[in-house]
């Protein structure tokens, strides 16, 4: 029964093709296993499947989502043969509007770094990119490109705050001449970056990031892969300029990561790098911080419990729009307090700048990297540079 069975379960692919392509429904009646009516269900089902994949050869080139999601692949060129092996990406926060900017800076870190790499992009947006933005983009790399929506809950101001002070708190940073002082959607940016572009859906294959804005410049060869630099040094937060935030953007800020420390001190790293954010124990923040348009780093820091909770309670407090606290601080003092420092690194030799700053490296590694860039004109060592303290937790 067993062997009689399996004979009236076989049919070959020429036998199900011409079940597809026969111009006559009844020469099927001449495949040997729907002489039994009980497996004509199963037949058909199978025979409907691969007539599909017949006519339809299976492409990865194109998806979408009807929810809010826009997930597009450069199909422009085959996909690259470069050396990287690292699960990691380079991830783009942009808008149409960017896209000069946009363009420059992916010229800038192809011809640096990535056209030998081959990592892939990920560009998001508040909102759909528009068909000419993905087609202009798509010409500045042979890498996979993706272009994801933001959900709007992780992007607009929550609907719990308290709008008439947040607007207090805008009009009085704007009267003290603040950067972005009245500016909701720069406030936005500062919390999707703080606590959610790694929960988005086209990031969750990656753990490693590079972040990347418009109108920045690389100065010089990348010459070794940063990625697997911090996989095989278990690094996890890498940066190349640091300074001070501006004390008006985030006045209670420090007072709320003291009332985190208090309420949590398993989460507090032993060789943390607290002299790096403080001169007297924690007792004050001396506002030094990573400035975070250049972050290269490890997602599954800000993916865990401890950094989670972190930015929860941070986000309670509002100060994201009742003030105006930044990423770069929010992920320094982060970085600086949950992680051993051991695991901080100052990419010296990765020669970058967004106005108005820079980062030019000096000696060899100016040599080595065959850098473009004046080494004199750099901001490490300048007055509002925090690069000193840096080094000095390491001497």
């Amino acid at each position: 029964m067993k062997l009689r069975r399996e004979r009236e379960c076989e049919i070959s692919a020429v036998d199900l093709r011409s079940l597809c392509f026969s111009p006559n429904p009844k020469s099927a009646m001449n495949v040997s296993v729907v002489g039994r009516k009980r497996y004509l269900t199963i037949l058909l089902f199978l025979v409907g499947a691969l007539c599909i994949r017949l006519l339809i050869p299976f492409t990865s080139s194109t998806f979408s989502s009807t929810s809010d999601q826009d997930f597009s692949y450069n199909t422009n060129a085959p996909l690259p043969i470069g050396k990287g092996t690292a699960n990691a990406t380079l991830v783009f926060l942009a808008r149409n509007s960017d896209l000069s900017g946009v363009i420059s800076s992916m010229q800038h870190l192809e011809e640096k770094f990535n056209k030998e790499y081959g990592y892939p992009w990920v560009f998001l947006n508040e909102e759909p990119f528009s068909d000419d933005f993905k087609t202009a983009v798509q010409k500045e790399s042979s890498a996979p490109i993706s272009f994801g929506l933001i959900p709007s809950e992780d992007w607009y101001q929550p609907d719990w705050i308290d709008e008439e002070r947040a607007t207090e708190g805008r009009d009085k940073m704007k009267a003290a001449n603040i950067i972005y002082a009245d500016n909701v959607p720069y406030r936005n940016m500062c919390r999707f970056n703080s606590g959610f572009f790694y929960k988005h859906p086209l990031l969750q294959p990656y753990r490693y990031y590079w972040r990347v804005e418009p109108d920045i410049k690389y100065f010089c060869d990348v010459t070794y892969d940063p990625f697997d630099y911090l996989r095989d040094n278990k690094k996890t937060y890498g940066f190349t300029i640091s300074f001070y935030e501006w004390e008006k953007t985030i006045p209670t800020l420090w007072a709320t990561v003291k009332e985190f420390m208090a309420l949590h001190p398993e989460h507090i790293a032993s060789e943390n790098a607290m002299n790096y954010l403080s001169d007297n124990g924690g007792d004050t923040y001396n506002l030094c911080h990573f400035w975070s348009n250049f972050e290269i780093a490890d997602m599954d820091f800000w993916r865990s419990e401890t950094y989670n909770s972190f930015f929860n309670f941070l986000d309670s407090k509002g100060g994201f729009y009742y003030e105006r606290w930044g990423d770069a601080p929010v992920h320094s003092i982060a970085a600086a307090l949950f992680l051993p420092k051991s695991q901080l690194h100052f990419f010296r030799d990765i020669g970058y700048r967004h106005e108005p700053f820079q980062h030019c490296p000096k000696g060899d590694d100016w040599v080595r990297g065959r850098c473009t860039c004046n080494s004199h004109d750099t901001l490490d060592y300048a007055p509002q540079s925090c690069i000193s303290r840096y080094e000095k937790m390491f001497q």
